[in-house]
């Protein structure tokens, strides 16, 4: 048998990017798409995929090390006939990809509600680790000075590294409560309160101790029935957090509109009778992609970014929309999609939903979004507000299609209904120019020649 070099796959613009954890050592027999080392960027974790079946027979990375894509992994020794993944294997992120909104299957009203990028994600247990961490009290921590240069690297996540930056906390002389002993935001709070009790003030009681909130409150739930714990996804672990991070952090406001698609679905339909022999299916949500586009180059804001003290006015146009799947919720992106027609992007959009059914989105189709759209698509609803996807400034909820009747002046008439939530960043966006923003998608979508224009 020999020994073939086991390399890092296609894993999109990450360069560099540190080794946080090797999950195999020489000697091991792995299969293809196991996953082998967790690698961390200032933005994202993710697993590392084997390309290979066989058995290690020379692990050449560490703790510590940077790789890139062709990084040798280590060397294995192939058996005859053993699967090998084609050169472009693609890392899955440290949360199991998943198909979005209106053009994948349909998602629960909650889950679509607030979609959520992986990239940017906080720390990443591993599958039932959620029993575990629950046992180490939160907020152990050593407060005593700690020689750095003779203690193990931290292991916490970019998340958890910059909210100890913002709290100017050593992370060195925390001690981690999560898997492997990964620094948690819980325990960087458990810290600075040891830090507080110390220094002889008051400090707050409970999980809520940093935002001066009272304690979480501690249940015996089974003393009421019987009870059935089950550990949270990863990928929902990784959403919760990054939800938590917008909801707290951005200006929340939302401005609900309707807008009348009774022909725009009337010409869908005619579309889809059209395209039977091509396979293309046409969705509402390609629809409203072109519409943003067009609302989106008449008020630029809506496609900036808040840096500080200034506002990133992007030229490029890449739409995310939010899938719901089996393990949760990740936002897969269709860019340029200004410069896509619109069997183009329906096309683009059911291939990104598949590969997020099955987990096998990269993590460079989940970046690079420059606004967001969240449909409950068939589900139901009326109106909702879906959280800001941060860096972004606003995103787009849309709830169940309805009849009603409108008044036209001499009769009732039959209109299709289509309701709109748009949340906005306050500190970008004034309430005039989101519902400006409304007005034009109305418009587009009533009379949808106007997004040719």
């Amino acid at each position: 048998m020999a020994a073939i070099e086991l390399k890092v796959p296609d894993i999109g613009d990450f360069k560099d990017v540190e080794v946080i954890e090797v999950l195999v050592k020489a000697g091991d027999e792995i299969q293809l798409e196991q996953s082998l080392i967790t690698v961390e960027s200032d933005k994202a974790s993710m697993e590392i995929p084997s390309g290979l079946s066989g058995r290690i027979v020379e692990l050449r990375v560490k703790l510590g090390d940077k790789v890139s894509e062709g990084t040798v992994l280590g060397m294995v020794e192939v058996a005859a006939g053993a699967g090998t993944s084609a050169p472009a294997a693609q890392a899955v992120a440290s949360a199991p990809s998943a198909a979005p909104v209106a053009a994948a299957p349909a998602a629960s009203p909650a889950a679509l509600a607030t979609p959520v990028v992986v990239a940017d994600a906080p720390e990443a247990a591993a599958p039932g680790a959620a029993a575990v961490v629950a046992s180490v009290p939160v907020g152990v921590a050593d407060v005593s000075p700690v020689d750095a240069a003779n203690v193990v690297k931290p292991h916490a996540s970019p998340a958890v590294r910059k909210f100890a930056r913002e709290l100017g906390v050593d992370l060195y002389k925390v001690r981690g409560s999560g898997p492997k002993q990964r620094i948690t935001l819980d325990d960087v709070r458990g810290y600075v309160k040891g830090l507080v009790a110390a220094s002889g003030q008051p400090a707050a009681a409970g999980d809520g101790a940093a935002l001066g909130l009272i304690p979480w409150p501690k249940v015996d739930f089974a003393k009421f029935g019987p009870i059935e714990p089950k550990p949270l996804s990863r990928i929902k672990k990784l959403s919760g957090a990054n939800l938590h991070r917008n909801w707290v952090m951005i200006p929340h406001v939302t401005n609900n509109d309707e807008a009348d698609i009774t022909d725009l679905e009337a010409f869908r339909i005619a579309l889809n009778k059209e395209s039977d022999k091509t396979g293309v299916k046409y969705t509402m949500l390609g629809f409203l992609m072109k519409a943003v586009v067009a609302a989106l180059k008449q008020y630029p804001e809506f496609n900036a970014s808040l840096d500080g003290d200034q506002l990133i006015y992007k030229k490029y146009y890449h739409i995310g929309f939010a899938a719901d799947t089996p393990n949760g919720l990740v936002v897969p992106v269709l860019k340029n999609a200004d410069q896509k027609g619109l069997s183009e992007i329906a096309q683009e959009m059911s291939e990104l939903a598949k590969k997020a059914r099955d987990g096998k989105l990269s993590p460079a189709e989940m970046q690079g979004g420059t606004f967001s759209i969240s449909s409950l698509g068939g589900i139901g609803g009326t109106h909702f507000t879906p959280i800001i996807n941060a860096p972004e400034v606003a995103i787009l909820g849309v709830s169940k299609s309805y009849m009603k009747p409108v008044w036209n002046g001499k009769e009732f008439v039959p209109q299709l209904t289509l309701p709109l939530s748009l949340s906005y960043d306050h500190r970008v966006i004034d309430g005039a120019a989101a519902a400006r923003f409304n007005n034009v998608l109305r418009t587009l979508l009533g009379d949808f020649r106007r997004a040719v224009l």
